[in-house]
């Protein structure tokens, strides 16, 4: 089984890249699950209902979200409704949503599930860790993908380690910058951060005139996305379904 993860989707230009690029890169690698983080599709900063429904139709199977879950009031809306957007489980609030869903391919099931990192993160009520142990005994004899949303790679490598067998990818997303650490650690397809598919030219995704002012001690309320064209960053994972054990994870990068 071979799985395509985006990293974060950023505004009009990341989603933009990712109609160009996914129908072709769907049929090259014969890829069954395209997954992709959207929590900064929408401005850069949340996902509306319109955005959502837009990057499913350009072959989006699941919208995996992050600390900007809730960021769009209109969320609460529509999230019911939305059988493909997982949010964060461990954050609040809790009751809205689904933390993760299940996929039937063919008769393999995938759980994909969205987790928040508890160091330098807001509004985490449980450590991705406490909920992987609690979720476990749901998932036996599932191939499982967890999008670990957190600061901090001591935290993302970690958890890698302590579910390297349990959990057949640990792609780590939020920081918007690609690491060159992809590996597998145990039978687990692993990443410190997916990276960006948002603006090239930028600072992680926001206007680079902006930042700068705001480093020089200038009051910067709100930052603007660039408007630049986007480099895709994502991560194609290949799974034995028979014993749910990745055998490869490969890093793309691909620039404007």
């Amino acid at each position: 089984m071979k799985i395509l993860f985006i990293g974060d989707i950023v505004g009009k230009s990341g989603r933009a890249t990712v109609k160009e690029l996914l129908p072709s890169l769907r049929s090259e690698h014969a890829i069954d699950l395209v997954i992709a983080n959207g929590e900064n599709v929408t401005h850069g900063k949340g996902i509306n209902e319109a955005h959502y429904k837009e990057i499913l139709s350009y072959g989006i199977d699941v919208v995996t979200l992050g600390n900007h879950a809730f960021s769009k009031s209109e969320i609460f809306t529509y999230i019911e409704k939305a059988d493909r957007l997982v949010r964060p489980y461990n954050i609040t609030p809790m009751d809205v949503g689904k933390g993760f869903i299940e996929v039937d391919l063919k008769g393999t099931k995938v759980i994909v599930l969205n987790l928040c990192g508890s160091i330098f993160m807001n509004n985490v009520e449980e450590t991705p860790f406490d909920s992987m142990a609690k979720l476990l005994p749901f998932f036996k004899d599932k191939i499982v993908i967890v999008d670990l949303h957190a600061e901090a790679t001591s935290e993302k490598i970690a958890f890698a380690h302590q579910f390297k067998y349990t959990c057949s990818a640990v792609l780590g997303t939020h920081t918007h910058v690609q690491t060159a650490d992809e590996r597998l650690i145990g039978s687990c397809a692993y990443i410190s951060d997916v990276g960006m598919t948002g603006p090239y030219n930028s600072v992680i995704g926001r206007d680079i005139t902006e930042v700068l002012d705001k480093f020089k001690g200038f009051e910067v309320k709100t930052f603007t996305v660039s408007e630049d064209k986007a480099q895709f960053c994502a991560v194609l994972i290949d799974i034995d379904e028979s014993n749910r054990r990745a055998r490869s994870i490969t890093r793309l990068q691909i620039r404007p």
